[in-house]
């Protein structure tokens, strides 16, 4: 474990969507950024299969219903957090396609920006 804390960035849409969460769950996902940030990898945390090291899937059930958020370090000295949502699907633990695209498409642009 590093003594450095990371810097936590954030992909607007998902800070947005990560602010409509339950209270509960922000606290977990937070206490699990922060994990993180420090160099360590929180319980509730596993890497996102497909997309490339470095990039985590932090899962919180909650009342029934499941919250994810995707981060990835290993960009600029930075944990960036680029995407966060309430999982819908009923049948597994599987994260849908879409919100995988969705993950692919934000990751391609952040790196196409902190290239520049």
């Amino acid at each position: 474990m590093s003594n450095v804390t990371r810097p936590i960035g954030w992909v607007r849409a998902a800070r947005k969507a990560y602010e409509a969460f339950p209270a509960a769950v922000r606290d977990r996902v937070g206490t699990a950024l922060t994990i993180a940030a420090e160099g360590s990898k929180a319980d509730i945390a596993k890497p996102l299969k497909g997309l490339g090291p470095g990039v985590m899937e932090i899962a919180v059930r909650y009342r029934s219903a499941a919250w994810r958020v995707v981060y990835v370090t290993g960009m600029g000295g930075t944990l960036w957090v680029i995407h966060a949502f309430q999982k819908k699907s009923t049948t597994g633990i599987k994260t849908p396609k879409a919100e995988i695209d969705l993950v692919r498409t934000r990751l391609e642009r952040l790196r196409r920006e902190l290239v520049r």
